[in-house]
C-alpha cells in the first residue's frame, strides 16, 4: 500500500510534465496503472483475512471508497482544467493522492491469523499450490467472468459524458451525471453486501451480472439530463454493488496464504476487461458515428458474464479440508 501509494503521487505528477503523447501514454497508463494495482488488491486480500463474519458487508464497505472518487475527485478536476491547464490539473491532484494516501498506509495490518506461529484450520485447509489455484476451473472461471463484468461496464461508464455531451448536454453538467454514478454505487456496495452476507456471494453475483447486463439498455432511452441521472443512478448502484463479492468468492475458495495472487489474478482480468470495452466503444462509435451500437455491445457481454458465472461451483469440501489434522 505505502508502494503502490507514492507511485500514484508521483507517476500522476510525472505524467504531468510529459511532452509527447507516447511520454503520457507510459507515464499514465503503466505507472498510474501500475501503481493503482499495488493498491486494490492487496487491500482486498487485507480486509477478507481480518473478518470472519459479514465479509461481504466489510469488503463492499472498503471498497466504497471508490464509489467515492467520481462524487469528489471528478468535479475536481472538471473545475480545475476550466480554471487551469491539464499540467496544474494533474498536480494538485497528485498533490491530494499523496499527502491522503501515503499516510493512510501506514495504518494497513496484516490480517492477524497470518502473524500467529501456530498452525490454523484456515491456514491448514487445503494444501493446493499457487501454480494449481491459478489452473482451477474455479479460477479460470471467476478471471472470465470478471472480464467479461468489466467490460459490460466500463464502455457506458467512460462513454457516458461523451455521449451526454453529443445529446446537448453541457460538460460541466455532463460531468456530474458520473458523480450520480458514484454516489448511487456507494449504497450498491452496501446492499449487495448485505445481501451476499445472507443469500451467497455466488448468488448475488449472478443476479447482479444480469441486472447489470439488462441496465446497460437504459441508456439507449435517455436524452436529457434528468434521464441520465435515472440511468446512472441505477446502473451505479447495480455495477459497483457486484464488483466486491468476486473478493468475496475468491476467500471462500482459496486459502488465505494466496489472496493476494487470487485476487489480483481475478483483479487483472478486470482490468483488461476495463480496458476492452472503451476502446471497442470507441471503435463502435467511430465505425456508426452512435453509441447505440455501443450499449447493445455491453449488454451481450453482460449475458455473456451470466452464462460463465452459472458455472462455478466451489471446491469440493473434501479437498478444502484435505490436511485439517485430525483432534
Amino acid at each position: 500500500m505505502l508502494i503502490g501509494s507514492v507511485l500514484i503521487a508521483a507517476s500522476v505528477a510525472l505524467a504531468s510534465r510529459a511532452q509527447s503523447l507516447l511520454a503520457f501514454q507510459l507515464t499514465f497508463g503503466l505507472l498510474v496503472g501500475g501503481s493503482v494495482a499495488a493498491i486494490f488488491a492487496p487491500l482486498m486480500a487485507a480486509v477478507t483475512g481480518w473478518f470472519e463474519t459479514q465479509r461481504s458487508l466489510a469488503v463492499s464497505l472498503v471498497s466504497a471508497g471508490i464509489g467515492m472518487a467520481p462524487m469528489t475527485m471528478s468535479p475536481l478536476a472538471a473545475w480545475l482544467v476550466t480554471h487551469y491547464d491539464w499540467r496544474t490539473s494533474m498536480l494538485v491532484i497528485a498533490a491530494i493522492a499523496g499527502g491522503v494516501m501515503i499516510p493512510l498506509s501506514f495504518l494497513i495490518r496484516r490480517p492477524p491469523v497470518l502473524e500467529r506461529s501456530e498452525p490454523t484450520a484456515d491456514a491448514q485447509q487445503s494444501e493446493i499450490s499457487i501454480g494449481e489455484a491459478l489452473r482451477s476451473p474455479q479460477f479460470i472461471i471467476l478471471v472470465f467472468t470478471n472480464f467479461f463484468c468489466c467490460a459490460t461496464h466500463s464502455g457506458p461508464i467512460f462513454h457516458t459524458v461523451s455521449y451526454a455531451v453529443s445529446c446537448g448536454i453541457p460538460l460541466m453538467a455532463a460531468v456530474t451525471i458520473y458523480s450520480v454514478e458514484g454516489f448511487a454505487g456507494l449504497f450498491g456496495r452496501i446492499a449487495f453486501g448485505i445481501a451476499g452476507d445472507k443469500l451467497g456471494a455466488k448468488n448475488v453475483l449472478v443476479f447482479g451480472l444480469m441486472a447489470q447486463a439488462v441496465g446497460t439498455l437504459g441508456y439507449l432511452f435517455v436524452r436529457q439530463i434528468g434521464e441520465f441521472y435515472a440511468v446512472a443512478a441505477m446502473f451505479g448502484f447495480i455495477y459497483a454493488g457486484t464488483m466486491p463479492l468476486y473478493s468475496v468468492i475468491v476467500r471462500e475458495n482459496f486459502p488465505l496464504k494466496m489472496m493476494g495472487t487470487v485476487i489480483g489474478g481475478t483483479v487483472m482480468a478486470g482490468g483488461l476487461g476495463m480496458a476492452t470495452g472503451p476502446v471497442v466503444g470507441g471503435m463502435i462509435y467511430d465505425a456508426y458515428a452512435t453509441y447505440s451500437w455501443l450499449f447493445l455491445f455491453a449488454f451481450a457481454m453482460g449475458i455473456g458474464s451470466v452464462l460463465i458465472a452459472l458455472t462455478f461451483k466451489p471446491f469440493p469440501k473434501e479437498v478444502m479440508a484435505a490436511t485439517v489434522p485430525a483432534a
